[in-house]
């Protein structure tokens, strides 16, 4: 990655889905500039597989450490905020990477839409219970994995936010921009919330990627297959570039509340309106916190 970069060696970066796709890649950037990772995954002995990998890289130092958390299940993830809260004094950095991209709907053990909860609820509540820590570290950062499929979603209803409803590969389509929509949301009043501390939050799109995870996705899938074949469909290398840039960019030290796009296409639809609606994005943080019990 070209021009300067600030000193990451030894920082504790927090990653969730750092498995598969994007958050791969980054975990891999973050590695080979000596950072100490802590890979938040469903799957312990995948994870585990990945670390060996990650710890191969050049520049990596070993003992990366594996909690194990299933964003869709918020006892699971309470379970995983308190081990990384009682291993570590601080944390530097926060990757909110983790995300489903499902075919219809399924509902959590919690009782919520499967999508909105491992792409909202289970993010929005990991970084509550890890504010402290991230606080206590003399600056970090928060970083979002969102996407402009959310200039789709117009706005999401609030008191349905996490329904359980029935749907299919349709239904499926929106109900993904709906979280990607609140993903946004969520960053921009996190930041706010977070004026006058040392804890920044920013999120960005990683465009059109070519990962399983889309391709689970049959709209999806047929664009995929016609933007590959023109050479315009992002690899995850490609789309992890903004995550990392936000981790690892000096300039970003005080950028706080900012979405970060490389989709050029989608970026040239309207702006959505729900994310200049400053009340709207209260309630939105008010109902995902009264939907985990904060």
């Amino acid at each position: 990655m070209a021009g300067t970069e600030r000193s990451i060696t030894d920082e504790r970066i927090v990653v969730t889905g750092g498995t598969n796709g994007i958050g791969k890649e980054i975990a891999r950037a973050l590695a080979q500039r000596g950072a100490a990772l802590t890979l938040v995954a469903r799957n312990v002995a995948k994870a585990a597989d990945v670390r060996a990998e990650l710890e191969a890289e050049p520049g990596a130092r070993s003992g990366i450490d594996v909690v194990q958390g299933d964003l869709g299940d918020l006892a699971s993830v309470r379970a995983a905020a308190d081990e990384i809260n009682a291993r570590y004094d601080h944390i530097d950095v926060l990757v909110n990477n983790a995300g489903i991209h499902s075919t219809g709907s399924q509902i959590t053990v919690d009782g919520f839409d499967h999508m909105m909860a491992t792409n909202h609820l289970g993010p929005f509540l990991l970084t509550n219970l890890l504010l402290d820590r991230l606080k206590a570290a003399p600056a970090a950062r928060i970083v979002v994995t969102a996407s402009d499929a959310s200039r789709i979603a117009g706005r999401v209803d609030l008191d349905r936010l996490a329904e359980a409803t029935h749907y299919g590969s349709v239904g499926a389509e929106f109900r993904y921009t709906e979280s990607k929509l609140v993903n946004i949301l969520f960053t921009q009043e996190l930041a706010r919330r977070l004026a006058g501390t040392k804890v920044t939050a920013n999120s960005f799109c990683p465009g059109m990627i070519d990962t399983p995870l889309a391709r689970e996705s049959l709209s999806v899938n047929a664009a995929l297959t016609l933007m590959s074949a023109v050479g315009i469909a992002n690899t995850p290398e490609k789309g992890a570039k903004w995550g990392i840039r936000l981790v690892v960019k000096p300039e970003f030290a005080t950028t706080s509340g900012r979405h970060f796009s490389t989709t050029k296409l989608l970026g040239r639809l309207p702006a959505m309106p729900a994310a200049k609606d400053l009340d709207y994005q209260r309630r939105l943080w008010e109902r995902s916190a009264q939907l985990v019990g904060l």
